[in-house]
């Protein structure tokens, strides 16, 4: 075996293992990847603190200090209105259901000319009762599911006190971590991997960074946007669009469908029909101009497909962990992606052409100096030499 290829063999030996540790240590480390991702996200503001001057501990504490009071005002202010805005729900769930016998279905049959019977309304209704009834009630049965189980009170307490303690050390030591783990590289590839971690940052910090701004911007509009035009759960409807706005369209087709049809049966006219639609225009407009232009730029690099499948297949791999891991782990592969399909457009393998073809045309670049050749000497005058 070369020397190349067993250097190959154990570097995908490294790699195995690493993965291996972390499908076999998920439950543990979801607090970590929390921790992880707060310092990651917190980094940033921590280093220009220390530009302006400021030493490493100082700038992390106030970093440290400003992300927990978002965090407990964030939770504080959004618990008491998710469970407000799901009890309007609740309320209101008959005249919904009504209008969806009464009027949405019946034009869908007209429309699509199909039988009567096709759609079974009565279960379908039953259906949404069940699952809808039971939403505002999750929050008290998870709380009593956990407490019935000592076990599952001191996870949560360890999780509560771990997560805060691990991203204060992580951000403290963030960039010495990097160095070390640069250190740790075989120097033969170190080039390589540094330029990719530093584009794969480029990516995840576009899209972590500035996408959550985006979420939390369009999340505030269409809520105060759908609460001045009078809509009861203007402020639920907000919150889905925003956080489903990560995925470009999404987050607004669902947003705007639910308040075309929360205006339809709260009013039944045109007028704030026309408001909703003014609202989410507005919010596009606001998106697509303002927002992602200034926040995100141009290094997503996630196609709004991968960032789906990439979230469903962590979730189905590794649980909760995954999916918080599925967006860091996607913007490293499109990388990886991006690298792996250059390299091979500079291989044999794609430059060999077919048996009895002629060889390509192999363009070369020839740079011509053009240099100022000196006048020739004039003829001699009548009395020269």
């Amino acid at each position: 075996m070369s020397h190349d290829t067993s250097r190959r063999w154990q570097m995908l030996a490294i790699i195995a293992v690493i993965v291996f540790v972390i499908w076999v240590l998920a439950p543990v480390l979801m607090p970590f990847a929390v921790a992880a991702m707060l310092a990651y996200l917190g980094d940033p503001l921590a280093d220009r603190l220390q530009r302006l001057g400021m030493g490493r501990t100082w700038a992390v504490s106030i970093v440290f200090t400003v992300i927990s009071l978002v965090v407990v005002t964030v939770l504080l202010l959004l618990i008491p209105l998710i469970q407000t805005q799901f009890e309007s729900l609740s309320e209101n769930l008959p005249r919904y259901l009504d209008w969806v016998r009464g009027t949405a279905l019946p034009w869908i049959q007209a429309k699509l000319r199909l039988d009567p019977h096709v759609f079974d309304t009565d279960r379908l209704l039953a259906t949404i009762r069940e699952h809808i009834g039971s939403v505002g009630t999750i929050a008290a049965k998870t709380v009593a599911k956990v407490t019935q189980s000592g076990m599952g009170v001191v996870t949560w307490l360890t999780n509560a006190v771990l997560i805060p303690v691990v991203a204060f050390y992580l951000l403290r030591d963030w960039d010495t971590m990097m160095a070390y783990i640069q250190r740790l590289l075989p120097r033969s590839i170190e080039p390589t991997v540094v330029g990719l971690a530093r584009e794969s940052d480029q990516v995840l910090g576009a899209f972590v960074r500035g996408q959550l701004l985006v979420m939390l911007a369009l999340g505030v509009f269409y809520g105060l946007g759908l609460t001045l035009v009078g809509i009861s759960i203007g402020p639920l409807i907000g919150m889905v669009a925003g956080l489903l706005s990560f995925v470009p369209y999404l987050g607004f087709m669902i947003g705007f469908v639910a308040a075309l049809i929360a205006a339809l049966v709260q009013y039944g006219d045109w007028l704030h029909v026309i408001l909703v639609v003014v609202v989410f225009t507005v919010g596009q407009l606001l998106e697509g101009y303002v927002l992602v232009p200034r926040l995100v730029g141009g290094k997503i690099g996630l196609h709004p497909v991968a960032v789906i499948f990439a979230v469903l297949a962590g979730g189905h791999l590794f649980g909760f962990l995954g999916v918080l891991l599925a967006l860091p782990a996607a913007s490293v592969v499109v990388v990886l992606m991006r690298y792996a399909f250059s390299r091979y457009r500079e291989s044999d393998l794609y430059m060999e052409p077919a048996p009895g073809a002629p060889a390509p045309a192999v363009e070369v670049d020839v740079e011509v100096d053009v240099e100022t050749r000196p006048t020739p000497p004039s003829a001699p005058t009548d009395g020269g030499p």
